[in-house]
């Protein structure tokens, strides 16, 4: 189930890249069709060239304004304060923690009960 679902993501974001790829070619030789009588061949080869470095500035200054991180606040208190913050922070790293846990205890079960075990019990150290 978990692996279809992933299947058809990846699925989804290959169709979307190729239809965006062949959008701007469509966009850049339609710019070059358009500027070719007015400017020449080398003149709208150059246009389709400064448009795209446009484009590209632009969507360059846009990812580094929303990549910019905020200050922090305040720092979470509990374990499970700091854990959800963890899973909000590194999400493919608590994933792939998740399914190396689920693989162990389909190989062994006696590890998860094992690791409740230790969780829930209270022993005085000494």
């Amino acid at each position: 189930m978990i692996f279809r679902r992933i299947l058809f993501a990846l699925m989804a974001i290959a169709a979307f890249s190729a239809a965006a790829a062949v959008l701007i070619i469509a966009l850049a030789f339609a710019l070059y069709a358009l500027a070719e009588p007015r400017f020449g061949r080398a003149g709208a080869a150059a246009s389709v060239a400064g448009a795209a470095a446009l484009f590209m500035g632009l969507g360059g200054l846009i990812m580094a304004l929303l990549g910019r991180r905020r200050p922090k606040i305040e720092t979470p208190a509990g374990l499970a304060e700091r854990a959800f913050d963890f899973l909000q922070q590194k999400p493919v790293l608590a994933a792939l923690g998740a399914i190396g846990a689920g693989l162990m205890t389909i190989r062994n079960p006696k590890y998860l009960g094992e690791a409740v075990r230790a969780f829930f019990e209270h022993k005085p150290q000494k």
